[in-house]
This record gives structure tokens, C-alpha cells and sequence, in this order.
């Protein structure tokens, strides 16, 4: 169980695997008492004769697969949202046919839990005339999306952020599009280190006065929001707000350097989840879950933190390339079977970054396969001229 891997600096070390961690991911219908959404990863079809800059194309049956495999453990699935690769190389059109396929396979789940991401991504900034173009595009996507039978998370819109002269636009937008809602949508405000392009969401630069406006329009529309999810890469600032929240709004944290601190609580509050790395830890998410479920916190930290560690390598500066780690995490332990990704993203980060990732991954017990795992990581050296 020994291999070969590069360091930072370029060197070789030998790594010997230590394997599966010693947890049990959640049985299948077990009812978690906390909401835990996997924003989650699309698989490519890297057999498709397309030009993978331009084109999309994906396989759906392990793209569908693998949401299975997150309900069998009690998580629920954020669909069409950032981890994958919505606006990076994943369309509108695609993500509707990704989210109708969703909602069809929940169906053999009962009590699963999905949400779909709504935006504006098929109106690009550039296009954008103003605040009206922003809420017919909101609009376009939450009839489509409502006439599928699927709940909204309305995700933060490049548009806006281009348009939006002030917290007051923002303020009409959002009352627009919650106004119409057939049912409680999550809100979602991702940070600029996710997404250049959100820079000054809500108005302001300032996080607090940004904070502001959003709580002014949930508190104007509590009804029609079940939460809001955060991903500012602070547990101070969701603290705050998760502290604000009107009475029975949720605070789902989108903290991917912080979950476990934010999901266990303060004994006053807790977050719930909608977090991208779920997918990269499904198996110890779902049992530290089980854990905290029946009772025992110090197990449920005691699974999670290692996968911390992993979480914040993955999460690394520039954090938009995450979904990168996500997928080179279901490739090595077999739930694809090659490792190309929509839009050529494979290639965003560096043959050390996944060698740690994998040393990482294996300190969390999260290799699951470990003569698979070998085999996938050797394959991927070698593609790199290095011998494993």
C-alpha cells in the first residue's frame, strides 16, 4: 500500500495508505436532525466529440448515480448549483435537463430532500441592461424550474451584481422573484472568493451593511424563505447573521473551513448545511450526522475533523477551482470512472496540489477503495511524467 507522491517543492516522497476510515455513513432513511444538502458534482461524458472549452456534454447515468448515492446516506442534494460547475462550464439548458433528471430520479427516494439553483446565468452581465432584465431572467428560470415541480434556491445573480446601483435594487429584485414563489426558496449569497463576478453583493463591499440589506429582505419576506445559505469563509459573520435570522428561517451554511463548529452550534443556534464539500466527504458527513443525531458530539467531531484539513486544501485560494478537487475525489475512489471535467476544469490545479489532497483524504479516512485509489493516483502520475 505504498506509493510514490510529489511534494510542494517538487520532490518525491514515499506515502504508504492507511485506508478506510473506521465510521459508517448513515442507513439509508435515517431521519438526521439536521438538514444536510451536497451541493453536488456533475460527471463529464468524456467520450463526447465536442470541444470541451465551448461544449457541454454529460454522462447522465453517473451523474444521477452519484446523487443516489448521497440520498442512500440521508443527505440531500443541492442541484444545478456552483459545485457543478454551474457557470463554469455548465448552461442553463444543461441544468434544467440536470435538474429534471434530478427530481425523476428522487422519486425512488421517499423523504430525500433536493433544491435547485434558479439564476440568471443565461443572461450574461454584459447584457444586462438593468434591474428589469435581472428579474426576467430570475423569472424565466423559476417558472421553468416550479413547472418541474422543484423547489428554488435562488442563487446570486453576475447580473445583478453588474446592474444594481444599491442595496435599493437588490431590495426590488428580491422582492420580485420571493414575491412570486410558490413555495420557501433558499436564499444564497456567495462571496467574492468563490465568485469574482459577486463582488459588492447587496449593495455594499461592507459585509455588514451587505448583511443589512439581506436581512431587511428576509425579514420582509420571511414567509417565503425557508434559509439563507452563506459562503463568506467566516463563522464569525454567519454567526452574527444566523443570530438575526427571523424565527423559523434557516441559517444553511455554505463555510466549507468551518462546518463542523457552525453545524453543532452554540447551544443557543445552530446552522444547517448546503455545502460543496459534502460531496468530497459524504460517507464521514452522513455518519458524523448519525452521530450527532443520537446524541454524541464528541463523535461527531471526532469524524469530521480530519476532514477539515481536506476541506480548506480543496477550498484553497483561487477557491472557484474547488469543484477540481471534488471530482479528482469521486474519480479515485471509483464513483467515475475517468477524471475529465466540463469545461477542461481538471486542469486547474497542480499534480502536487492533488498528491496532498490524496495524502489528506486518506488522514480522513476517506480513501474508500485503497488498491483502486493507488491505481488512479499512478495513473495520474504518470500522465505527469512521474513514476509512482
Amino acid at each position: 500500500m505504498k506509493i510514490t507522491l510529489p511534494l510542494a517543492d517538487g520532490t518525491l516522497a514515499p506515502y504508504t495508505l492507511r485506508g478506510p476510515g473506521n465510521f459508517t455513513p448513515a442507513a439509508p432513511g435515517t431521519a438526521l436532525n439536521r438538514i444536510a444538502y451536497s451541493a453536488a458534482h456533475v460527471v463529464a461524458d468524456a467520450r463526447a466529440a465536442i470541444d470541451p472549452w465551448l461544449q457541454c456534454a454529460i454522462d447522465w447515468d453517473a451523474t444521477i448515480a452519484y446523487r443516489r448515492r448521497l440520498w442512500s446516506m440521508g443527505l440531500g442534494v443541492a442541484e444545478a448549483m456552483d459545485t457543478a460547475q454551474r457557470g463554469m462550464g455548465l448552461d442553463w439548458p444543461t441544468s434544467l435537463e440536470l435538474i429534471r433528471r434530478s427530481l425523476d430520479a428522487a422519486k425512488d427516494h421517499p423523504g430525500a430532500f433536493l433544491a435547485s439553483g434558479c439564476g440568471t446565468d443565461h443572461l450574461s452581465p454584459e447584457s444586462a441592461r438593468g434591474v428589469d432584465d435581472v428579474i426576467r431572467a430570475y423569472e424565466e428560470q423559476m417558472a421553468a424550474i416550479e413547472a418541474l415541480g422543484g423547489r428554488l434556491i435562488v442563487m446570486a445573480s453576475r447580473a445583478l451584481a453588474r446592474v444594481a446601483t444599491g442595496p435599493a435594487d437588490y431590495e426590488r429584485v428580491y422582492d420580485r422573484v420571493l414575491s412570486q414563489a410558490r413555495q420557501p426558496v433558499i436564499l444564497h449569497w456567495l462571496g467574492d472568493m468563490f465568485d469574482p463576478a459577486l463582488k459588492g453583493y447587496w449593495g455594499s463591499g461592507d459585509t455588514a451593511r451587505a448583511m443589512d440589506t439581506a436581512l431587511g429582505v428576509i425579514q420582509a419576506h420571511a414567509a417565503k424563505v425557508d434559509g439563507i445559505k452563506i459562503s463568506l469563509l467566516d463563522k464569525d459573520q454567519e454567526i452574527e447573521m444566523r443570530r438575526r435570522l427571523p424565527p423559523g428561517v434557516r441559517m444553511y451554511t455554505g463555510d466549507d473551513f468551518n462546518y463542523a463548529e457552525l453545524i453543532a452550534g452554540d447551544g443557543a443556534r445552530h446552522s444547517d448545511a448546503l455545502l460543496g464539500i459534502f460531496d468530497a466527504i459524504a460517507p464521514a458527513a452522513s455518519a458524523a450526522l448519525a452521530a450527532l443525531t443520537a446524541g454524541d458530539t464528541a463523535r461527531f467531531h471526532a469524524i469530521l475533523a480530519p476532514t477539515v484539513p481536506l476541506s480548506r486544501h480543496i477550498f484553497q485560494a483561487p477557491t472557484r477551482f474547488y469543484k477540481t478537487g471534488v471530482v479528482f475525489m469521486a474519480w479515485i475512489n471509483g464513483h467515475q470512472d475517468h477524471f475529465v471535467m466540463v469545461g477542461g476544469q481538471q486542469s486547474t490545479r497542480s499534480l502536487p496540489h492533488f498528491a496532498e489532497m490524496f495524502r489528506l483524504a486518506d488522514a480522513a479516512g476517506l480513501i474508500e477503495k485503497p488498491d483502486l485509489a493507488l491505481q488512479r493516483m499512478r495513473t495520474l502520475l504518470a500522465l505527469h511524467g512521474v513514476a509512482g
